[in-house]
């Protein structure tokens, strides 16, 4: 595993038919590919969503600042779930 202090990388990303580009650190582009794979969707499609939600939000934060959020967000619930099993 890279080390979490890495800088963030800049990827290419397709959104609605527009290419863009997103700087995430390699941790987060791994958590990324990961949901991803567990929705079954690519990563393009699944940024997409993200940036849907991003946008209707009433204040939008940047693209790789919602999928940071998106992320956190993610791995917060799934912690929950696991408390809430074992209590």
């Amino acid at each position: 595993m890279i080390s979490p202090y890495h800088p963030p990388v800049k990827r290419s990303v397709e959104i609605a038919g527009h290419k863009t580009s997103i700087s995430l650190e390699p941790l987060f582009w791994d958590l990324l590919r990961t949901a991803a794979q567990d929705e079954g969707v690519p990563i393009n499609a699944l940024v997409a969503r993200i940036d849907v939600e991003r946008i209707a939000s009433p204040n939008p934060p940047g693209l790789a600042g919602a999928l940071r959020l998106w992320l956190a967000a993610r791995l917060a619930a799934r912690g929950l779930r696991s408390t809430d099993a074992e209590g």
